[in-house]
């Protein structure tokens, strides 16, 4: 978003878009709380509302009973349906995007499979996914578009991505001629990140350590409600951290990575090792074997996120996996946690085993909105 000029303009705008963030974060406020809130003057408070009220962004709810005297207290809420952000999340063989209200609640949604190897083909395909949206959803304030491997977000480049065999794939260009939007280029892990720390409503001003268990193994780090991708851009692959140096080949390239000893293909072979044909589908049908599997997946996991609380020394590590559902594992992973970091840094530092996936297109979807209320300098 361009200003033109400075000064009073670019306080107004800057105004505003903490005004956005205060009515997304707060859902039902008034004119008077956010003003106290952000310590702005009632005056600049009111003049930002009436505008966004003429736009028919916020509508009041009515006054609100209040002992004292003077001016009642009138409620007013964000129309979420009128402001709307798109994440388009690609994967092995796959393209799954969903729209989001202001309010990260799903608007639309649709996953189809579809060829990803070839980076020109698939390029063409998300620009018409793109403009169907937009043309869809004209109150789209942008899209973002996330991509598993290593990726440049300022660039808009894939240097590299092991699941889909690219290298040095220019993204963000071809989008950009296609789609008269802000478009954000993303890693997926890192946009479920973002998300994992609005839904467990964390503090802001810590940082805090998003992990997820799927396909592969990835991390992130989100410092101040900013992810952190590092120098060149692989800050929190701890998936690729090396436990086992003779260990399995992992899709790196090197070999004992943590990736191949907890991910879903890692437990399945585990499994099918212990007895043919058992699966995590079909595996409460041998308790024993998958308490002995998940107790093991428990422990590399809780070895590894040692290393990130004495290194990070995150506020808060986030698990987002299939295996939350097992006692076994959440056992071994918070022991194992315990007994290899500094006692002071363990109790410092909160678990949190989520009870559901996060989608990673509502994580981009968020870092739409994110990026649209950031303050201009």
């Amino acid at each position: 978003m361009k200003v033109a000029g400075k000064g009073p303009a670019l306080l107004r705008l800057n105004n505003l878009k903490r005004v956005m963030t205060q009515l997304r974060s707060t859902r039902i406020t008034s004119r008077q709380d956010i003003a106290l809130a952000l310590q702005l003057s009632k005056n600049t408070v009111s003049l930002i509302v009436d505008d966004l009220l003429a736009q028919g962004l916020i509508h009041e709810l009515g006054p609100v009973s209040v002992a004292a005297a003077g001016r009642p207290k009138i409620e007013i809420s964000l129309r979420a349906e009128k402001l709307k952000s798109a994440g388009i999340m690609v994967e092995r063989n796959a393209i799954h995007w969903r729209v989001c209200d202001y309010f990260s609640q799903v608007i639309a949604e649709q996953t189809w499979q579809t060829a990803t190897s070839d980076p020109e083909q698939l390029l063409h395909e998300l620009e018409e996914v793109c403009q169907t949206l937009h043309a869809a959803h004209p109150e789209l304030l942008g899209i973002a578009v996330g991509f598993p491997g290593i990726i440049d977000p300022q660039r808009g480049r894939v240097h590299f991505s092991a699941h889909l065999g690219w290298q040095d794939v220019d993204v963000l260009a071809p989008l950009v001629s296609a789609c008269r939007l802000p478009l954000r280029i993303m890693h997926n892990v890192k946009a479920a990140a973002l998300l994992s720390v609005e839904q467990l409503d964390l503090d802001r001003a810590q940082s805090h350590f998003y992990l997820r268990i799927g396909e592969g193994v990835g991390g992130s780090l989100v410092e101040q409600g900013e992810v952190f991708v590092g120098s060149s851009w692989t800050a929190g692959e701890i998936g690729h951290l090396q436990v086992q140096p003779k260990g399995l080949r992992c899709s790196c390239g090197r070999s004992g990575c943590l990736e191949t000893l907890i991910s879903q293909p890692a437990i399945q072979q585990q499994l099918g090792q212990r007895k043919t044909g058992l699966r995590w589908q079909n595996a409460a049908s041998e308790p024993q074997i998958a308490s002995e599997v998940m107790a093991l997946t428990g422990q590399h996991l809780g070895h590894a996120l040692s290393h990130v609380m004495q290194l990070v020394n995150p506020a808060s590590i986030i698990i987002d996996g299939p295996w939350n559902t097992h006692p076994a594992f959440i056992q071994a992973v918070e022991e194992t946690a315990q007994a290899s970091t500094l006692a002071f840094t363990f109790s410092h530092t909160q678990l949190h085993f989520l009870p559901q996936r996060i989608d990673p297109a509502n994580g981009l979807a968020l870092a739409v909105i994110e990026q649209y209320e950031r303050a201009i300098s």
